[in-house]
């Protein structure tokens, strides 16, 4: 009569252990280009965000000042800090005079790009200036270079 073969006690095979490892090694190949793209596109929202929020600030200041763009040396200031009637006078704390405004808490760091990090405005270009605002038609918009885009391939400067 044949022996009869003893139950295997716990444990896996090593085929069964290589197939577990091939599967979860398709599985990441699958998830982490997935994940890096999440990570790019979070940026690209960020900009477009704070663009949204200091435009509508500057839109507002405007507003409650007849049209009066702020000057370029004042921006921050208007943004972040009470203004009066003229728009050219700029306090932390409101009183009679100084009614208008803050129209955002603070300047935001611009999230992408090589000025990442930065939150001056200016005219133009330079170091710490993360946004670029022009006082003649009060926009605003990123200090990228044109050969910073998003993922879609959209120059952060057209934002």
């Amino acid at each position: 009569m044949p022996e009869a073969r003893k139950p295997r006690l716990g444990g896996f095979s090593l085929l069964e252990l290589v197939i577990v490892v091939v599967i979860i090694a398709i599985i990441a190949a699958i998830a982490i280009p997935r994940l890096s793209r999440g990570t790019a596109g979070a940026a690209d929202a960020a900009l477009a965000g704070d663009l949204s929020v200091l435009r509508t600030g500057i839109d507002l200041f405007v507003v409650e000042h007849n049209g009066k763009t702020p000057a370029v040396a004042d921006i921050t200031a208007a943004l972040t800090q009470y203004s009066n009637a003229a728009g050219d006078d700029f306090v932390a704390a409101k009183d009679a005079t100084h009614i208008y405004g803050p129209y955002v808490r603070e300047i935001p760091p611009l999230p992408v790009g090589a000025a990442k990090g930065c939150t001056g405005i200016a005219a133009a270009a330079g170091a710490g200036v993360g946004w670029i605002y022009d006082e003649s038609d009060g926009s605003i918009k990123s200090n990228t270079t044109a050969a910073e885009m998003d993922v879609t391939g959209k120059l952060y400067s057209e934002y």
